[in-house]
């Protein structure tokens, strides 16, 4: 009976949207550019989804939009403040070495500021954090990353601002049923939800994660590597001094096949310095190449060879560890595969340092330029710490582990803070939270100013403002809102609605909105939260029209749901974002997310009912 009132402009919007969760699931094409080719359709298919020119632009002008990219850059003038930092140090001495204490203060603290700035910035500044605390407390990153995405989510649902995904339901509903979402409007609800899944994470949760990535990586014992790297200090009467290293050590110490991994100097590490790098009396040049052969150089040109766990008697200035070491794989897609590691530039494309390579049982740590690369070799890299990042988002390689040999050095670092704008930082995004929450300006209009306040007040530069964008983000929002308006229009949403009625005619009110629930928890985990809401939310202001229910109460159940994928890596960024540094594997988003899903869908149903009724 539903079926046969399906028309023709519903059906061509069906089949659009169909095409959008295939896409979205399998990933063929980025989230951004499938939001970007709905949009031409929807516009080529006028005449059945009633969405024109100007309708599909209407999610850029959106308040939501507009609201994500403007946090999005106040996130970053708090990085670029160093903040974070400030906050990592506490942590860990707060912490002062108890893993139980790392875990909960990091749940708490990335759910409770997930609140406040959008949780997808909070988690992207909070990952380096975690993987180093995680190094100095010689635990798993794997016991701490998934958790730390799941408490974000979590916190994203206590404000308006906490994930895009409220912003974009907060505009539906403002159209629907004339009730957009204030600030502080279900945070009371939010904060139940939050402190019953960290009480999960803090317990539960490490007892089901998998140690993914080992706690105290010897990635060069697991190379083979030890009696490959050398370390030399350099004295003043070595004929090296003044030596670019491209020019200098290889043609005077007369040994090939080595590589300058490091240069530890008095004015701190240099990281795979390039060939034009002059060496200085007092350096500590970390070298790989034929230990013998190296050994034999050193005592003919008045370098000390250092024994391995000597080197921090030099001085307390001197790190003991290599750096950063890194290993990647190859996939199968990567354009390595199939050539010879001699015409591959590793330093002037990576900016880093071949150390060894594994295939299967196979190891080999020298004469690398015949080697021809193979899907699924694994690298072992020595790069600066500023180009890991590069490296993950190269696609001819995957990072599967990032480590520090030695103890961590958190005073290596050469990033650099405006410490003093840290006040303004805190004073902008305090202010957009309160006029925004007091209902002077719309949110978005607050968070622009803010962004304004910091570039104006120094702590934030024009250009990192739009670096720090996730522009695949924005264009996903702004393609996804004329959809859901095509949605209305085609009388779509209204056909499903009735179709849901008509199963849950026999059920009582909180069992539909329960069923909601669940139904966009599991789709928000194949498709994007943003999707999941254009998609459901009309059809669940339908559904509660036609039971006389309370429409609002729909609308949260649908809101809060969307906020909680918690089943795969692809349901939501925060997810996807530590899947590779926690060294996840698909199934393990699974084991720790399916319990922790049927929790909250009643916790959640229960508290709309409390706080909203039926």
């Amino acid at each position: 009976m539903v079926l046969s009132a399906l028309s023709a402009d519903a059906t061509v919007v069906f089949v659009l949207i169909l095409a959008a969760v295939v896409l979205f699931a399998t990933e063929v094409v980025s989230p951004d550019v499938t939001a970007i080719v709905v949009i031409v359709a929807l516009v080529v298919l006028q005449p059945w989804t009633g969405v024109g020119t100007e309708t599909a632009f209407t999610g850029f002008s959106n308040v939501a939009t507009i609201t994500v990219a403007a946090m999005y850059m106040l996130s970053e003038g708090i990085y670029r403040t160093g903040i974070v930092q400030r906050l990592g140090d506490a942590i860990s001495q707060f912490a002062a070495g108890s893993e139980e204490r790392l875990r909960w203060t990091t749940l708490s603290l990335s759910g409770g500021l997930a609140g406040v700035v959008n949780n997808t910035p909070i988690v992207a500044v909070f990952i380096p954090m975690v993987v180093d605390l995680a190094d100095e407390y010689r635990i798993s990153p794997s016991k701490l990353l998934i958790p730390l995405s799941y408490a974000a989510m979590l916190g994203g649902t206590l404000t308006l601002v906490g994930t895009s995904a409220n912003l974009l339901a907060s505009s539906f509903s403002a159209r629907l049923i004339d009730h957009p979402f204030s600030m502080f409007e279900f945070t009371q609800l939010g904060l139940i939800g939050l402190v019953v899944g960290v009480v999960y994470l803090g317990t539960v949760g490490p007892r089901l994660l998998p140690e993914r990535v080992r706690p105290t990586i010897d990635l060069l014992g697991d190379f083979n590597l030890k009696g490959h790297i050398t370390r030399l200090y350099v004295r003043d009467t070595s004929p090296l001094v003044g030596q670019a290293i491209g020019s200098g050590f290889e043609a005077v110490a007369d040994v090939s096949d080595v590589d300058v991994l490091e240069v530890v100097r008095y004015d701190g590490r240099h990281a795979v310095p390039g060939p034009e790098f002059e060496l200085e009396s007092g350096d500590v040049v970390t070298i790989r190449g034929d230990r013998d052969a190296i050994r034999s150089a050193a005592s003919k040109l008045d370098l000390w060879y250092l024994p391995w766990v000597h080197i921090d008697e030099l001085g307390t200035g001197l790190s003991a560890g290599t750096g950063t070491l890194v290993e990647v794989r190859l996939p199968d897609s990567s354009s390595l595969v199939g050539a010879r590691l001699g015409n591959v530039d590793f330093r002037r494309t990576f900016d880093a340092t071949v150390l060894g390579i594994q295939r299967g049982e196979t190891t080999v740590t020298s004469d690398f330029a015949d080697v021809v690369l193979d899907a699924g070799d694994t690298i072992l890299l020595r790069a600066a710490g500023e180009h890991v990042t590069a490296l993950r988002e190269n696609p001819d390689v995957s990072v599967t582990t990032v480590a520090t040999e030695g103890f961590l050095d958190r005073t290596a670092t050469t990033e650099t803070y405006r410490e003093d704008k840290q006040l303004l930082a805190i004073a902008s995004v305090v202010g957009v939270i309160a006029i925004a929450a007091l209902g002077f300006v719309s949110i978005g209009i607050s968070a622009l100013a803010g962004v304004v306040a910091m570039i104006a007040g120094g702590a934030l530069t024009t250009d990192e403002a739009y670096d720090a964008v996730s522009w695949d983000v924005i264009f996903l929002l702004a393609g996804m809102i004329p959809l859901g308006i095509a949605l209305e229009r085609s009388g779509g949403a209204t056909l499903i609605a009735d179709l849901v009625v008509s199963i849950a005619d026999l059920l009582p009110a909180i069992a539909v909105i329960a069923l909601f629930y669940l139904v966009t928890a599991i789709v928000t985990n194949m498709i994007s939260n943003n999707a999941t809401i254009v998609l459901l939310l009309p059809v669940a202001v339908d559904v509660a029209t036609q039971l006389n229910a309370n429409a609002f109460s729909f609308v949260l159940a649908v809101t809060f749901a969307a906020s909680t994928s918690f089943l795969t890596p692809v349901g939501y960024q925060t997810n996807l974002m530590v899947y590779g540094p926690g060294g996840y594997e698909f199934t393990d988003y699974l084991r720790v997310g399916a319990p922790l899903q049927l929790l909250l869908a009643a916790v959640t149903t229960v508290g709309i009912w409390l706080f909203w009724g039926v």
